[in-house]
């Protein structure tokens, strides 16, 4: 073989960054800086929208102290979303720290609309049944993360006022 063919040969087996996949985030996970903390080595792509979707909130019997965000199919609604570049290793994070693997989230792929053009992302949905109240804290949590990734005021005074509708 010859030493040019080896070297480019050699080159090719070099190891590359392991693949990453949209996340869209529509809670509290919204925040860049809680997601740096949830998954340090996924970066926050840009914001978009979901189209069709609405956010709800679902499964307070489930015992969390009220109701949950979740995310169902309604063609006339939108919801804001911080969409990251998630690494597989920071994608088991992300389930870990949503218990997942308790089967109450499931994981939905998705079309997001960005500045840029439509991506394929996932997300979390709840699979529990629409309804019921959520704690204050966890709507102004979810509010103030939706400010901090730069949702449009209108939004995030909806998400403040879901507490008085």
């Amino acid at each position: 073989m010859h030493i040019l063919s080896r070297a480019f040969s050699a080159r090719l087996s070099v190891p590359t960054l392991e693949a990453m996949a949209f996340y869209a985030a529509y809670g509290v996970n919204l925040d860049p800086h809680r997601m740096a903390e949830r998954a340090p080595a996924s970066p926050m792509h840009g914001t978009g929208w979901l189209r069709g979707w609405r956010m709800t909130f679902a499964g307070e019997e489930l015992g969390f102290g009220g109701a949950l965000p979740t995310v169902v199919e309604d063609a006339g609604s939108e919801v804001f979303v911080a969409v990251y570049d998630v690494t597989e290793l920071d994608e088991k994070r992300l389930d870990m720290w949503e218990d997942v693997e308790i089967g109450y989230w499931r994981k939905v792929r998705v079309r997001v609309d960005t500045m840029d053009g439509q991506v394929l992302a996932w997300l979390y949905a709840l699979d529990a049944y629409e309804g019921g109240l959520p704690r204050a804290e966890q709507v102004f949590d979810i509010a103030d993360a939706a400010f901090a990734a730069g949702a449009p005021d209108d939004y995030v005074n909806w998400l403040r006022s879901l507490l008085t509708s």
